[in-house]
Formats: structure tokens, sequence, C-alpha cells
């Protein structure tokens, strides 16, 4: 059941250089990119970290993969094309509702929350994997592929071409791709808006490959080149320390609800979008850009208040 081809491992050296060449364009003033020595530490660390802490709950992963398969409705051959066609779509509108959860549902914005990070926006950004992704079960979600009929290692196979696509994407040293490209394909621009904190570009461009989901989900939302992305989170942490970077949201849960007063506060602390506080004093995604919206309205009135008079 296991995958003959790891599509990630394969790049490994792709991405090395790539790292390079963009640091060495960057210095020559060839390419727009910043690195910061710590920084990109704590990247490479935190990718060699993910990929150890995967070791950890492999076995578990691997049972219930093949568990599904064997309970699977349909039998789909790898050597079909139609297969991988439809796989494509189907792991990547998977992937979408992931990262999209990832990012609205406390419990799994957790072990996302560390690939956010970064104040900066560059190749080695892209390594900054989870280390507790498979404690929080995020692989279930791409179980119903596996039980509708493609085998483990197609499953394995599509992630890991997906994950591989997403390195290029993390970096500010390509503008804008075609129009028709960005239209249908997951782009650095689109990226950058994902990993903003502009309150204008929270919880958007949840793509993997195709922009398509968020188009049609209503989470797309553009880069203007008159308000530049800043990066990392909307509180950052202020420090490289490896294992708070990692750990440091569930932390928070954990002394959230050492606090939590009622069942309903539990599952607020627990499931309720990132910020989630009972009496609502702490910002939330939605409440931040529900402010931006009115200070931009309040503004558009001010300038249209003088024309209006004359």
């Amino acid at each position: 059941m296991k995958a003959e081809i790891d599509p990630v491992q394969m790049a490994i050296p792709f991405f090395v250089l790539a790292i390079i060449l963009e640091i060495g364009l960057a210095r020559l003033g060839k390419a727009k990119a910043h690195y910061e020595p710590r920084d990109t530490a704590m990247s490479l660390a935190m990718g060699f970290g993910s990929t150890v802490a995967g070791l950890l709950t492999a076995g578990l992963v691997f049972a219930a993969t093949v568990w599904v398969y064997e309970h699977r409705i349909f039998s789909i051959p790898m050597t079909a094309v139609w297969a991988w066609v439809v796989l494509f779509f189907a792991e990547d509108l998977t992937y979408y509702w992931f990262h999209r959860i990832a990012h609205e549902r406390r419990f799994w914005w957790a072990s996302h929350v560390n690939h956010h990070t970064s104040t900066h926006y560059n190749l080695s950004t892209a390594l900054r994997q989870t280390w507790t992704g498979g404690i929080a079960g995020t692989w279930i979600l791409w179980l119903p592929l596996v039980f509708l009929g493609f085998p483990p290692a197609m499953v394995a196979i599509q992630k890991g071409i997906s994950l591989v696509y997403q390195f290029w994407i993390h970096t500010e040293a390509v503008k804008r791709m075609p129009r028709w490209f960005e239209a249908v394909f997951n782009t650095p621009s689109h990226h950058r808006v994902h990993h903003a904190r502009n309150p204008r570009y929270l919880d958007a461009n949840y793509a993997g490959i195709l922009i398509i989901w968020d188009r049609m989900f209503g989470t797309f939302t553009p880069e203007l080149d008159e308000e530049p992305c800043r990066y990392g989170t909307v509180k950052n942490l202020g420090n490289f320390n490896l294992l708070h970077n990692v750990f440091h949201e569930w932390i928070g849960i954990a002394k959230d609800l050492a606090g939590s007063k009622s069942p309903r506060e539990v599952l607020g602390f627990v499931f309720g979008p990132p910020g989630w506080s009972p009496d609502g004093s702490r910002d939330t995604s939605h409440t931040l850009k529900a402010r931006w919206r009115a200070r931009v309205e309040a503004e558009r009135a001010s300038d249209e208040a003088p024309a209006a008079a004359e």
C-alpha cells in the first residue's frame, strides 16, 4: 500500500537549490526576496521536525487507510488516466476544505499556525510544516477518497504532487503570472494574500493547486498593488523559539480550557474560530475584517460628502 513514488522526497534537492538561487538573486538585486538567518533556520528546523513527527503517527495513518480501503465502494485502477484526472480535482478540493477548516476552527489552526508565523515570505517559508497535524487528525479528510476506491498509494502520490506545487508559490520574486493562469491556478500573488495579516486579506485563498475553489466558494481575494501584503499572524510571536512556534497555540488552548466555566466555553475555545472568547473581547478574523470594512465605508462617505455638497 505504500507509495512507490514520493514526490516530496524527490523534490528536496530542487527545494534546496531553489532557495539558494532565490537568496543569490536577491543579493544581486535581481529578485525581490527578504531572508533573515534566524527566520530561515526556523523554517528549515520546522520542515525537518515535521518529517520526524510524521513518522510518529505513520503507523496509525497507514492502518486506518488500509482498513478503509479494504471496505471501499469501488476498485479504481492506478493505471487509468481518467482516474488520475478525477483524483487531481477530488484531492485538490479536499485540500481546499482541509485548509479552510485549518484556518476557521481553532483546534486545527493550532496545528497549522506555525506555517504562518514567519514575518517574511520566501521559498523557505514553504518548509514551515506542522508537527501536530497527525495528532490533530487532519489526514482523516482524505480517507473518503480511499473509501471511494482510489488506492492509498495513488492518493499519497497526488498529495505529494500538490505539496511540491505549493513550494514555488511562496515567493515575492514572481509578481504576476499570465491572466489565464491567475484565473485558474494558485499563484505567488494569490498565496501572498493567504499569508498576509492585513484585515483585507484575512482568511482568503485556501487553494492548493487550483484557485477555482476559492472563486466558487467565495473565499477569493485578489492582491492589490496599492496594499502590499504584511506577513505573519495577527499577533506576531516576536521570537525565534522553535518549540514556542510549534506549540504556542496548543498551550493557549490549554490555558483557556483551564479557565473555562461552562461546556459552551469549552467548545468555543476548542472548536470556535481562532480568537473566540465568551464575551467577544478578543479579535477574530471576522471582527477584524468587519472593523476594516466599517473604516473603509466611513472614509468613503467622508470623501463623498464634500462632492455632494457641491
